[in-house]
């Protein structure tokens, strides 16, 4: 088997939303599995600014994406289940946007650190599109998988006020929500 990387970044829309479906009802499915998390920005240029604030990411002028950037224990048994999960509480139909929230910081991105992460990945997102096209998920906005799968650049954290937002303001804002709770075989009927 080949060797996974343990690292990777989640662009899902709005990252406090991210962070609170992975690092809480991901880990409710694979108790212990992530060794850490942290909401910041990550750009899919590998030339992009360095170290942006909060409001010049929010400007849309610097292209990062809100992300989520996670280290596994174990890659290679929670990597793709973790890909699946990704899938299920945000819209990946919407080209950087998740709900009311529009700009680039908010798209729907996989930022990978390896080649078999991609490959998952890939694998993963065209089930996701041939579940959509045979009609077993109907959950989303459009019919397209918009996600882009690209390699990882410089992760920048967030400021400490808005690590484990949602812990520290439980009813703060998330439009994040399950579109789907289990991935359907194709068997299988939502």
């Amino acid at each position: 088997m080949v060797a996974l990387s343990s690292k990777l970044a989640l662009g899902a829309g709005c990252y406090w939303g991210t962070e609170k479906f992975i690092v809480k009802d991901f880990q409710k499915q694979y108790p212990g599995s992530i060794k850490n998390a942290k909401v910041g920005f990550m750009s899919p240029d590998p030339n992009a600014m360095e170290n942006p604030s909060y409001r010049q990411v929010c400007s849309g002028a610097t292209g990062h994406v809100e992300v989520l950037w996670v280290e596994l224990k174990d890659p290679s048994t929670t990597f793709e289940p973790l890909i699946r999960f990704f899938f299920q509480f945000h819209d990946p139909t919407t080209l950087n946007s998740q709900g009311n929230d529009v700009g680039t910081q908010y798209a729907s991105a996989i930022f990978c650190e390896d080649e078999p992460q991609k490959r998952i990945a890939e694998k993963v997102k065209a089930e996701l599109q041939d579940l959509l096209d045979a009609g077993k998920i109907s959950n989303y906005r459009s019919n397209k998988v918009e996600t882009s799968i690209v390699d990882t650049n410089p992760f920048f954290p967030a400021h400490e006020e808005h690590q484990a937002y949602l812990d520290k303001n439980p009813s703060g804002y998330c439009n994040h929500f399950y579109r789907f709770k289990a991935w359907p075989s194709s068997k299988d009927e939502l």
